[in-house]
């Protein structure tokens, strides 16, 4: 077992013990166990899972849709600091798709690049959302 403390610009996600956390970086998925070498990251937008014990199933499983941040384990605790971090069972479905249909209609009228950035990151923002949604929905039937 580790600590892992999941903070947002909102406040504390998560601060408990677990046996694994799956996160994503800009070089791919990883997998954090206790007693991990110390490491420094940048996580990007996408899903962090938590498994809390050895033997948990995957409908157990806890997820979290983060949008950017920082990564860094040290001393058997992970911390990923991020600008905004959602439990699964805190988003609603159908707002998330109406919310990314409105978001690619506005970088489909985009009329310069800084609109386009800003509406591409709220595409992608939506869509990772949609995404653990549908694990949790998936693992918890």
């Amino acid at each position: 077992m580790f600590h892992f403390q999941l903070v947002a610009i909102s406040g504390k996600k998560f601060d408990e013990d677990v046996h694994e956390v799956i996160l994503p970086t800009r070089d791919g998925r990883i997998g954090v166990l206790a007693h991990h070498m110390p490491l420094v990251s940048v996580a990007t937008n996408g899903v962090i899972t938590v498994r809390h014990r050895p033997h948990d199933p995957d409908h157990e499983l806890e997820y979290f849709a983060t949008n950017g941040g920082a990564i860094e384990v040290a001393n058997n605790t992970l911390r990923v600091l991020v600008d905004e971090a959602d439990r699964a069972d805190d988003i609603n479905e159908a707002e998330t798709q109406k919310a990314l249909q409105r978001a690619e209609k506005m970088k489909a009228e985009a009329k310069d690049e800084v609109s386009l950035e800003h509406a591409q990151s709220l595409v992608d923002r939506q869509a990772v959302r949609l995404q653990v949604a549908g694990l949790r929905r998936r693992h918890h039937k």
